[in-house]
């Protein structure tokens, strides 16, 4: 394993442990998503580029444009939770109740 393909390995594995085990704030989960998010655009970026695949290219893209809408809907999530409930802890958030 080249160096390069490590580092964006364990990008991916720090951002996935930061989400199993550290979810105190919805803040911190939506970056740890957006952290993965980013470690498999430049994976895929240079997976395609390595290969030289043309047709390939817009794979890396397509993933850009759906992060940045889950991003965006996250960002709507968090306003609407720290409007609602004051703060945007994830224990004081239950999905039981109205």
């Amino acid at each position: 394993m080249t160096p390069v393909h490590f580092s964006f390995s364990s990008a991916f594995i720090l951002g996935l442990m930061g989400l199993a085990f550290h979810r105190t704030h919805l803040l911190s989960a939506l970056l740890c998503l957006e952290g993965m998010m980013l470690s498999l655009f430049i994976a895929l970026a240079l997976w395609a580029l390595q290969l030289q695949i043309t047709s390939f290219s817009v794979a890396p893209v397509m993933l850009l444009a759906l992060s940045a809408c889950e991003a965006s809907i996250g960002l709507a999530l968090l306003v609407a939770t720290a409007r609602t409930h004051g703060t945007d802890r994830l224990q004081n958030l239950n999905l039981l109740q109205c």
